[in-house]
């Protein structure tokens, strides 16, 4: 049986539900030797800013049970090269574009979205786990009403569909993307990292130089899919579910809490053809359960 794997993502038509979490697949060149990035339904890019970033001083990145904890810091190489190097790179394929955005200020976000405005690519997603400078480091994505305040700005200067990453690290999940959704967001992914820590007792020192980080992997998917499912019950528009997904099952689990696609992040570092699997897997369900289309199961438990 030949079961429908596309799914709309805010217009955007992509050939399955499965992109790769920002920073974790760099823009597709690191990978493609492992993966055929024309059959990934589309590819999330590294964080961008207006302006190079360093990121955060060494070690950064630990092993923790059942994940890792990263604080890299969103280093990157800032706009002018990723417009010069990895766009051009990335329209070799037919997979969907879907850049990351990452800033300080406001100001900093609605630079990158304007710069990109003219760009060949397909959806922005507008990373608001970023301490908002201006407000003494408190992420942007931590105050429904700086959600929606940041929302409105980058909309009203983006010339693609805009996703704003929910940050996990605040008390209402479902109040933030309606937030969100009351900007002007026409999709939003979730869940970014969650805050954690990690002490080396033998050095008796952080595991990482910044101290916390985010912790990602498998430890984290009960969050992330109690966190989709109620998304989806608060808002109307598509859903990127994402957060310790390493099989077809996870992404499967992670559809029926009401997820329209979902991101595949940290698997990727210990088995880079883990989003060709995922693919194989779920096109195997689709077989066994005599699925038609993907977007049956999209948000069949209730």
């Amino acid at each position: 049986m030949s079961t429908n794997m596309k799914v709309n993502i805010a217009g955007v038509q992509w050939d399955n539900p499965i992109t790769v979490a920002s920073g974790t697949f760099g823009s597709g060149a690191e990978y493609s030797e492992f993966v055929d990035l024309n059959l990934l339904g589309a590819v999330t890019t590294k964080g961008v800013a207006n302006v190079p970033w360093e990121g955060n001083p060494t070690p950064r990145i630990a092993e923790t049970y059942g994940g890792m904890i990263n604080a890299i810091g969103l280093q990157n190489p800032g706009i002018d090269v990723f417009v010069e190097r990895d766009i051009p790179y990335l329209k070799q394929y037919r997979t969907k574009i879907i850049v990351n955005v990452c800033g300080r200020t406001t100001e900093d976000y609605c630079e990158v979205v304007e710069r990109l405005a003219e760009q060949p690519i397909d959806l922005l997603e507008i990373n608001i786990s970023c301490p908002n400078v201006k407000h003494g480091g408190i992420a942007f994505g931590q105050s429904a009403a700086s959600v929606e305040k940041i929302t409105q700005a980058v909309k009203e200067k983006a010339k693609q569909p805009i996703i704003m990453k929910l940050s996990p690290n605040v008390t209402n999940i479902a109040e933030m993307a309606m937030a969100a959704e009351a900007g002007g967001a026409d999709a939003v992914s979730l869940i970014n990292t969650l805050t954690g820590m990690k002490i080396d007792i033998h050095r008796r020192s952080f595991a990482v130089a910044n101290k916390t980080g985010g912790l990602s992997g498998p430890a984290i998917k009960p969050v992330a899919v109690r966190m989709v499912y109620q998304v989806a019950q608060a808002v109307n528009i598509p859903i990127i579910g994402m957060g310790g997904i390493s099989s077809a099952e996870d992404a499967i689990e992670f559809m029926m809490a009401g997820a329209n696609a979902i991101s595949v992040g940290t698997a990727n570092f210990h088995n880079p053809t883990v989003t060709m699997d995922i693919l194989n897997g779920m096109q195997a369900f689709c077989d066994k359960y005599n699925i038609k289309d993907i977007n049956e199961i999209v948000g069949c438990v209730k």
